[in-house]
């Protein structure tokens, strides 16, 4: 067989343009319809259960989830303004305690401990904080704040767009959740950068409640959130 013939039927073989931008676009409606249920899906989870913070019904313990914290240790606006309800939500009577969860997977990044800091300063006493060094994200977040430190009815406090996603997961996890959102937008086009990021996350958050995987770490359970329930206000 000659060289012609090889190239001949080398192109005969070749996907045509039409064919590959035919499937190109089935994988893309299939992203976006997979996207979209997420969305509808986790919004319909948590209908009803987002209020102000005159007006969420009193429980407990706030788990208010982690956010960015910068070089010099300071929190981003977007975690001020979760904690500054929280510490709200503990001032009014709402709550007892406040579970503060994030990232400290690495020495020199430590969310939790950026974020007690804030509300020590704030005036909110220490003893009424709990700290989840291994809340990596929303999933682990509320499945640890279940089976670590036995949270079985909670108020989520986080941004606006991402009350549906946080309230869904930590139902999955097996805490009754109601939820106060932030609603500031310090920079509008950070919010919505991050109003389509978490929409995307959906997905992953329908598939973490369906497949239900460990956390990166769990452990033996801890009684820190009790015994912050507990401390005296003072």
């Amino acid at each position: 067989m000659g060289i012609r013939e090889v190239l001949g039927r080398a192109a005969s073989v070749r996907p045509r343009p039409r064919v590959v931008l035919r499937w190109s676009a089935i994988v893309v409606l299939a992203g976006a319809l997979a996207v979209l249920a997420s969305v509808g899906w986790v919004r319909y989870q948590a209908s009803g259960h987002e209020y102000t913070a005159d007006a969420v019904p009193a429980t407990e313990v706030a788990i208010v989830f982690g956010a960015q914290v910068y070089d010099d240790g300071q929190p981003s606006p977007y975690l001020a303004a979760r904690l500054d309800i929280g510490r709200q939500l503990l001032e009014s009577g709402k709550v007892k305690a406040l579970l503060l969860t994030g990232d400290n997977g690495r020495r020199t990044y430590d969310e939790p401990e950026a974020m007690r800091r804030y509300l020590v300063r704030k005036g909110v006493p220490s003893a009424k904080i709990a700290l989840d060094y291994a809340g990596f994200d929303t999933y682990q977040s509320c499945v640890r704040a279940h089976k670590i430190f036995g949270v079985r009815r909670a108020i989520v406090v986080t941004q606006d767009f991402s009350v549906p996603r946080t309230v869904s997961l930590c139902q999955a996890a097996g805490i009754e959740t109601d939820a106060v959102a932030d609603h500031s937008q310090p920079h509008e086009g950070v919010w919505i950068k991050c109003w389509v990021r978490d929409q995307i996350a959906s997905t992953k958050a329908v598939w973490e409640m369906a497949t239900e995987p460990d956390p990166k770490f769990l452990g033996n359970e801890e009684t820190s959130v009790r015994d912050a329930i507990s401390a005296s206000p003072k």
